[in-house]
């Protein structure tokens, strides 16, 4: 008879929006969403209580874990993908898995491109706190750095950075 399974129908497009809201940020839609609902830090917000029912749809889609289990981006050359709030290096967001250190970073809507160019290796420029670090806090970022030891971003086409 050609009838869908509605839920999953629906799920599947609204997992479009998801991805288009990380993609398409130039888009005359993307800017009536900003216009209407807010930007902070790149991001739209949600969570008012005068969204619309589809608007609140999308985002407790996002909030969802099935959204971020399912979907995958490549970090390409990092400058659309936030250093702290992203998960883009091993499956949980920098913000989570090192939440001391991103309370105490001066920036934390930075890009994983710009963070790299100042160099993130232990003593690298891109390590800028609000204060001084603790023996334990500079352990994290120890840490932090064997994560990002083996990072390559592409840089264009041909050259990787």
């Amino acid at each position: 008879m050609g009838v869908r399974r509605i839920r999953e129908f629906n799920s599947a497009l609204l997992g479009k929006w998801c991805w288009r809201l990380l993609t398409e940020k130039e888009s005359l839609w993307y800017r009536v969403l900003v216009a209407k609902y807010g930007e902070e830090g790149g991001r739209l917000v949600d969570g008012a209580r005068l969204d619309s029912a589809w608007w609140h749809a999308i985002a407790t889609l996002r909030r969802e874990e099935w959204f971020n289990s399912h979907v995958a981006r490549s970090v390409g050359n990092g400058k659309q993908i936030y250093f702290w709030w992203d998960v883009w290096v091993g499956g949980v967001s920098f913000r989570e898995k090192f939440s001391r250190l991103f309370e105490l970073a001066m920036d934390k809507w930075v890009s994983v491109f710009d963070m790299c160019q100042l160099g993130w290796g232990e003593n690298g420029e891109a390590w800028k706190w609000r204060q001084r670090l603790f023996a334990w806090e500079e352990e994290k970022v120890g840490e932090l750095c064997l994560l990002l030891q083996n990072v390559t971003l592409q840089v264009d086409e041909d050259r990787w950075l």
